[in-house]
């Protein structure tokens, strides 16, 4: 079997020991752990997951066929989503891998509809694949790449899909939508994080404001503000590996228990105090913030993303 990228496990050991995992077992957002209530609820039923080849992903694809739904698994690297299926199916699964590049309108456009000719509807769509980016911004001003990359991937490409699947869920009058979002969008702003953060918090916004029209029709939406977790997208950045926080597996039944019990978000329990201090004391957050930044210098994944001319960096 192909070893797959389910926990990319924290290097820091208080992260993993008994204490971390404590921690962030209080601060949670906790999974569901019942496998028949998840079995009940999407047994037979079609569900869309993004960035489906590897970490949060694939393990949220794993999981829903597990419970007997018929999975679309989409992402770029067709060949690792083509893996992922091939053991889906080996353990009794039904699922399927379609491309998807989400700065491609032709290709989201491509994916929506083969989803719809082939299966007819949608029960299910999580908003997974996104694009992490901390860089400093004057390392940004000849990488256009930056901008163009974390906005599709964060913002206009997962808007563009659900533009494309959300008129055939409130047509049927069900389905349920899943935004992984980031907590980060909740605290203060901070310097690096500007192009991941925005488009985060854009398509946040924008999602939440559409759920508000799609419920009436019978669809519903959970945001799920993800705190630290272990995957192939956080590992550059080697501080969130001292950080309690959740591997993919894990993560990915905190995916299942907003599939199951519908909340409108789900978040660690600092961050609605963060957002609320964040906006009482934003001027002297944000001085503070800028002095911090003078002290830290850029990720080494990050400055071999410029001296390389790379896009994917964390």
């Amino acid at each position: 079997m192909t070893t797959n990228s389910l926990d990319t496990g924290p290097s820091n050991r208080l992260a993993a020991g008994p204490l971390g995992r404590g921690i962030t077992w209080l601060i949670g957002p906790r999974g569901l752990r019942d496998s028949q209530r998840l079995h009940r609820e999407v047994d037979g039923k079609v569900a869309v997951v993004t960035g489906a080849s590897y970490g949060l992903g694939e393990a949220t694809a794993r999981m829903l066929a597990d419970a007997g739904a018929t999975v679309v698994l989409g992402a770029r690297s067709i060949d690792q989503l083509e893996v992922v299926v091939a053991e889906i199916k080996q353990a009794g699964g039904s699922a399927v891998a379609i491309p998807l590049d989400l700065a491609s309108e032709d290709s989201i456009e491509s994916f929506a509809e083969q989803i719809l000719t082939q299966f007819g509807r949608v029960d299910y769509l999580v908003h997974n694949a996104g694009k992490s980016l901390r860089r400093s911004i004057h390392l940004s001003y000849d990488r256009p790449k930056d901008l163009n990359a974390s906005t599709a991937a964060n913002y206009i490409g997962p808007m563009r899909l659900t533009l494309a699947l959300l008129p055939s869920m409130r047509e049927r009058g069900s389905g349920h939508i899943v935004n992984v979002s980031t907590v980060g969008v909740l605290f203060p702003v901070a310097p690096k994080w500007g192009f991941y953060l925005s488009s985060k918090a854009a398509f946040d916004i924008w999602m939440r404001a559409v759920g508000m029209e799609a419920r009436a029709d019978g669809v519903t939406l959970t945001t799920f503000y993800a705190g630290a977790m272990f995957t192939r997208m956080s590992a550059p950045s080697g501080w969130i590996s001292a950080m309690p926080g959740h591997s993919a597996r894990e993560a990915g039944y905190i995916i299942a228990r907003a599939i199951v019990k519908k909340p409108r978000t789900l978040t660690p329990a600092y961050g609605r105090p963060s957002a609320v201090l964040a906006a009482l004391l934003q001027n002297p957050l944000e001085i503070g913030a800028g002095l911090l930044y003078r002290r830290l210098g850029d990720t080494r994944a990050s400055l071999a993303g410029v001296a390389k001319g790379a896009g994917d960096v964390a």
